[in-house]
């Protein structure tokens, strides 16, 4: 799937607040939801402030607008505090949708601290959207009933979910990359130091269409990287997966162990029982002997 472009300044949702001078009346959304208009951006700034928020750029003249919609809206009531979700209506706010620069509704973004942090387009089962949403609930360090059932969270991670929040990828890694060198089997600090790879990798990215290059040039295992990041940001992990152990199959040496040890990272984002990663790791396993 391709991503809406994001270049520096195209998203400024504290402009756009002070610059709208139009008082709008509030617009009923489901429960749980904020419809946006030029009129209440700066509220949907104050949201990200302190949670995920998922915004939804949609048209009711697209069914799979309507179906993300509904999915959201019930994920909000079985995933409670782990995220907040926003409507915008292309057709009533346009001015809005442009400044999130979509070239195809439906379009979904994360904001967190008034920043895009992951972004798709077009439609994706539950199923899919609730391991997205959980991937930037473990990436931003924000929590829910979920998380408040799990042993409290190392306190030396406080670092990392600040630098985080600052927009500093590499200082976030940097503190996991200290916890794993002493603990090299913190499972936690590995899975939070690899959600946070692979959201700097996603923001590298932006603006590109990652999947279609690494298409028109099959053999890239660069690019296959890079798509293979893109799909798992849209809730693909199957295909990212099967894009990669394709080309493994096909590659030697150094290569070959660059796209294993890829791969394992990429299988360190989901539970290790997770059905797509047990098959996977099987046909790794062909693929490699």
């Amino acid at each position: 799937m391709t991503e809406p472009q994001f270049a520096q300044g195209a998203i400024d949702l504290g402009a756009l607040a002070q610059q709208s001078q139009r008082s709008q009346p509030q617009q009923e959304g489901g429960a749980g939801e904020l419809q946006v208009h030029a009129g209440n951006v700066q509220q949907l700034v104050e949201m990200s402030n302190s949670t995920p928020v998922v915004v939804l750029i949609g048209t009711q003249r697209s069914e799979a607008s309507v179906q993300l919609r509904q999915h959201f809206q019930a994920l909000g009531s079985e995933l409670p505090g782990a995220f907040s979700f926003a409507y915008v209506d292309a057709d009533q706010a346009a001015d809005v949708a442009q400044m999130f620069g979509v070239r195809a509704l439906p379009t979904v973004v994360a904001l967190y601290q008034g920043q895009p942090l992951a972004n798709f387009e077009g439609a994706q089962p539950k199923d899919a959207l609730q391991q997205w949403i959980k991937a930037i609930q473990k990436a931003t360090g924000a929590g829910g009933e979920e998380a408040a059932e799990q042993p409290a969270e190392d306190p030396r991670f406080a670092e990392a979910t600040q630098a985080l929040n600052e927009g500093d990828f590499d200082a976030a890694i940097a503190v996991y990359e200290k916890i794993l060198a002493s603990e090299p089997k913190n499972v936690e600090a590995q899975q939070a130091r690899d959600n946070v790879r692979l959201l700097q990798r996603l923001e590298q990215h932006q603006g590109e269409d990652p999947i279609a290059m690494a298409e028109a040039a099959p053999g890239d295992v660069s690019l296959a990287f890079a798509a293979a990041d893109a799909q798992i940001a849209a809730g693909d992990a199957s295909g990212a997966f099967e894009r990669l152990i394709a080309l493994l199959r096909h590659s030697s040496g150094k290569e070959k162990n660059e796209i294993r040890e890829r791969l394992v990272e990429l299988f360190a984002l989901y539970p290790a029982t997770d059905p797509r990663v047990l098959k996977a790791r099987g046909d790794m396993a062909n693929a490699l002997f």
